[in-house]
């Protein structure tokens, strides 16, 4: 129930935000609105406030909104009226009504991105966790451990990363925009610095997902190797492990971080015969400042279309956390970069799409939007206020894209309109429409098969 109320709010506060910049501005140059509506299908409230023209609506499916406002391309005009109609406008009120759906998308993306700036967020201190072996960062030198200070695109000024969200995010857009990685770490803060260059320039991007962030080496924050609850019946338990116990190695192998005990335990699996089989591992622990040598065979189970080893046991500990809190000028100057930021990588991501240079896998629907804002809800104010910060942004960027029946396919009519001095005609108008629809069916048939696949891959 939390993932549909969720879902409708972040629908219904997103297009009421949208269409409230085309009626807003749309007002502002003396167009007549004729109806304001949230949704589609039957009416289930709608209100005229006393001496306004326009009829403000709300409809049962809360999945989209326009704002109808008088043009005599739909309906006949009285000459007393012509003026208030929008086709009768100059070209550059026309785009700016227009353009004021998307930019009030991206203005709101700011503000989220702002308050939660403001409010301050609770986030894991960018102390990385032991990176997979092969990977960028093993290969740069990084270590489990490692504290990262500051960090930037090499050829530019570093910058100071506040926490592992910052870093993770420059990360990303370093991997998929082809830019190497420079950090400066440090064991603590007080110690000295060392760089460390993450050669993301060739690094396959394909697709954003968990594969890529495994193949750079930044997958989670430092934690302790310490075991926390056991589970009855399990490897753990059979072995004589006990919750608070501290691994220091296995065989011969030092143990850093919960990360690299993780993956130790994963890796714990032999193939034999053509089939998946549990390898025993020595394991040193320290249990009340004692160092004792334990026997410890994984069990064999299941992950996706693998077989991995399992102990039945919580690994590691919580990560260090730091409260990420800005000033008013600083958090809303962090908004607007984030905003930005987020917005020119979209775009980048589309184009690549569009180019076949990055998997239309990366295309997400409903069923994922509505999974996570039932997910970042349940997290609390912030996480769900910087989600439909992200969603926003999304909204505003999809809106800008050139296809016919979006703002986009409309500013580009009235491009063309400026640049050769007449309208785009009937005929050519409606040759786009179609394409558009076509392309814009073909693109949400797509995020809908990536929902429902992730949806029975889980």
């Amino acid at each position: 129930m939390m993932t549909v109320i969720a879902f409708v709010v972040a629908l219904a506060l997103l297009i009421t935000i949208h269409e409230y910049g085309h009626y807003r501005v749309a007002v502002a140059c003396g167009v007549k609105v004729l109806k304001f509506s949230v949704g589609f299908g039957k009416t289930i409230f709608k209100w005229q406030p006393k001496g306004s023209e326009t009829e403000f609506v709300i409809g049962l499916l809360p999945l989209g909104g326009f704002v109808k406002m008088l043009d005599e391309r739909e309906a006949p005009v009285a000459p007393e009226q012509k003026h208030l109609a929008f086709n009768n406008q100059p070209l550059r009120k026309r785009a700016a009504i227009v353009a004021a759906g998307p930019l009030a998308n991206l203005l709101l993306a700011i503000l989220l991105y702002s308050t939660v700036n403001w409010i301050g967020v609770e986030e894991a201190k960018a102390i990385v966790a032991s990176p997979p072996a092969g990977s960028v960062a093993q290969q740069a030198g990084l270590v489990g451990g490692d504290l990262v200070k500051s960090a930037g695109f090499v050829g530019e000024e570093l910058q100071p990363i506040q926490s592992m969200e910052d870093l993770r995010w420059l990360v990303t857009r370093g991997a998929l925009n082809g830019q190497n990685v420079k950090f400066l770490t440090a064991k603590s803060e007080i110690s000295s610095t060392r760089e460390v260059i993450l050669n993301l320039e060739k690094l396959d991007a394909h697709e954003v997902d968990a594969k890529l962030f495994q193949n750079i080496g930044i997958t989670a924050p430092w934690t302790k190797p310490i075991l926390g609850d056991i589970q009855a019946d399990g490897a753990a338990q059979r072995a004589g492990l006990k919750k608070g116990d501290v691994v220091a190695k296995i065989d011969l192998e030092a143990v850093l971080d919960g990360q690299q005990l993780r993956q130790l335990i994963r890796e714990s699996v032999a193939e034999k015969n053509g089939k998946s089989t549990a390898v025993g591992k020595n394991w040193t622990i320290i249990r009340d400042g004692q160092n004792l040598e334990i026997p410890v065979t994984a069990d064999v189970k299941f992950d996706g279309n693998r077989q991995i080893g399992r102990i039945g046991a919580f690994v590691g500990t919580l990560p260090e956390m730091v409260t990420v809190r800005y000033g008013l000028l600083d958090g809303l100057q962090s908004g607007a970069v984030k905003t930005w930021d987020i917005s020119v990588l979209t775009l980048k991501m589309m184009g690549k799409m569009l180019i076949g240079q990055s998997s239309v896998k990366n295309l997400s629907g409903p069923l994922t939007i509505a999974d996570y804002a039932g997910k970042s809800a349940n997290l609390g104010l912030t996480p769900y206020l910087l989600f439909l910060a992200l969603i926003s942004v999304s909204l505003g960027v999809l809106n800008l894209l050139p296809l016919p029946v979006l703002d986009g396919g409309h500013l580009m009519y009235y491009l063309w309109e400026g640049v050769v001095g007449k309208p785009v005609s009937d005929l050519w108008t409606e040759r786009l429409r179609r394409g558009g629809v076509a392309l814009l069916f073909s693109m949400m048939f797509i995020a809908l098969y990536n929902d429902v696949t992730r949806l029975f891959s889980i």
